[in-house]
């Protein structure tokens, strides 16, 4: 029977309130990284009951596919301890359960990336550059395949953070970015994993703005040009104010407001009301004004309502379904063709997260000579002041043969009793088998601890966390 190889992981916020993966202090008023939360210890126990049956003995490789961090709505301290938690549940001495981890970022932990490739490009000139050579341009992605001296980039930052303890002083966390792949020996099998950001045309706002702005201009088809031209818009946004002081805390506050669109819209309104009074528009009235103001506060609030993490009626929206299929049929197919010298596998799987909203089904993509297979693996985020029955975190397993399964851990349920534990396939396929998905059914049983314990602790706190968001946003006059 297979065992499971690797384990991908997306979403986790650690640091932010709203993660369930980030310990809270008693009132819940604020994160209490010092221990790890109670959904986090049990999610381990899972994991580790579940590797344990690796029938080979060996230890699966561990793939954070993005906005493992949270680095735009809390400070790096807050985040990175609670990442260190983390680390110390899954790799204690004596007892790691992983060989290996690769970091792939996402847009909430973007400036992981940055710190990254610049740290590469220093070591680059330091050591393979002599003086007075000519300096290339900074690279804005690493290779998507490991092939020979083709490797992920090393995370200065979180392996120097994980090599503080003594036991871990050689681990090396490596990063890729933004898409990480792996092939087998004939290259006919691939899995591709990527945060899922580029699928949402907001984090291609400076590639659209040039198209607009210039009609004419190349469009970008690899996605290193489209990472090296919206690279600045997404680090900035999503991935340092949080590090802005008294600022960064106050528009953290503002962003929990977008989960509430009336509490947003009441927000703007007050903006509107002041900035009517403050400014006079030659020949408008203040009441006038303040009534033209509110009008853009309603379209910029409905506009906020259709971010994709915020749609509850599907799991995807038409929009990114369609940022999808680009994606993948454009920059990412490019990237294949690239580096396996114009030979795509037959069968791919594509793994993403960001949504908050997992889910798993075989589609058609434009090039591909076979049904992808995509598995999301939502997040550990409570976003909206409501349980969303479509918002859930998974975990995506992938064994040697790189077939995959989703082990849907939960999804936000009001009836506590419907929060269990469950394992996925993507494949609709008659007559093709997969075998890790008949394997970890068999491993999984959701009515017996570890997975009881888990489904227990996980209602509870996201029924903390949806309370906790109720009244912050209240709170905030």
């Amino acid at each position: 029977m297979p065992d499971i190889r690797y384990v991908s992981l997306s979403d986790t916020h650690f640091g932010d309130l709203g993660s369930l993966l980030t310990n809270l202090t008693d009132r819940g008023s604020a994160p209490d990284p010092s221990e790890p939360s109670p959904c986090l210890r049990q999610m381990v126990e899972c994991l580790r009951h579940l590797i344990a049956q690796n029938q080979l003995g060996k230890r699966p490789t561990l793939i954070l596919n993005g906005d493992i961090l949270e680095l735009a709505l809390t400070t790096t301290n807050q985040a990175a301890m609670a990442f260190e938690r983390f680390v110390e549940l899954i790799m204690p001495q004596g007892g790691e359960l992983f060989e290996r981890i690769i970091y792939i970022p996402g847009n909430h932990d973007h400036h992981l990336w940055e710190t990254a490739r610049e740290t590469q490009y220093i070591d680059y000139m330091t050591r393979d550059l002599p003086a007075g050579k000519y300096l290339p341009v900074p690279w804005h992605a690493t290779n998507m395949f490991e092939r020979g001296d083709t490797k992920p980039v090393r995370s200065h930052f979180l392996t120097s953070l994980v090599q503080r303890y003594a036991h871990l002083k050689d681990t090396v966390i490596w990063t890729a970015y933004p898409n990480f792949g792996l092939f087998d020996d004939e290259r006919q099998k691939g899995v591709i994993f990527h945060h899922g950001h580029f699928a949402e045309p907001i984090y291609q706002l400076v590639t659209t703005f040039m198209n607009l702005v210039f009609a004419d201009r190349q469009q970008p088809r690899q996605v290193w040009d489209i990472e090296c031209e919206n690279f600045a818009w997404i680090d900035f946004l999503w991935s340092v104010i949080g590090q802005s002081g008294d600022a960064g805390r106050q528009i953290g506050l503002i962003y929990e407001k977008t989960h509430d669109k009336e509490e947003l819209r009441k927000l703007f309104y007050a903006f509107a009301h002041n900035l009517a009074r403050q400014y006079d528009l030659p020949g408008w009235g203040d009441a006038m004004e303040e009534q033209f103001l509110k009008l853009l506060c309603d379209a910029v609030a409905d506009r906020i309502g259709h971010v994709e993490r915020t749609r509850t009626d599907a799991v995807l929206s038409e929009g990114t379904e369609k940022g999808l299929s680009a994606y993948l049929s454009g920059p990412l197919r490019e990237q294949i063709l690239v580096e396996m010298n114009g030979n795509l596998p037959r069968e791919v799987t594509f793994v993403f997260g960001h949504t908050h909203k997992p889910f798993q089904q075989d589609s058609r993509y434009h090039g591909y000579p076979e049904w992808v297979n995509v598995y999301n693996s939502g997040g550990w985020e409570v976003d909206t002041v409501d349980p969303q029955p479509l918002h859930g975190g998974a975990l995506v397993l992938v064994d040697e043969e790189l077939n995959a399964v989703s082990l849907r851990m939960y999804n936000e349920r009001a009836d506590k009793e419907e929060c269990l534990v469950r394992v996925d396939q993507a494949s609709s396929t008659p007559g093709q088998e997969n075998q890790l998905y008949d394997r970890v059914t068999q491993l999984v049983h959701p009515l017996e601890d570890p997975w009881k314990t888990f489904s227990t602790t996980v209602a509870d706190s996201v029924s903390t966390r949806l309370r906790n968001l109720r009244t912050r946003i209240r709170e905030m006059g």
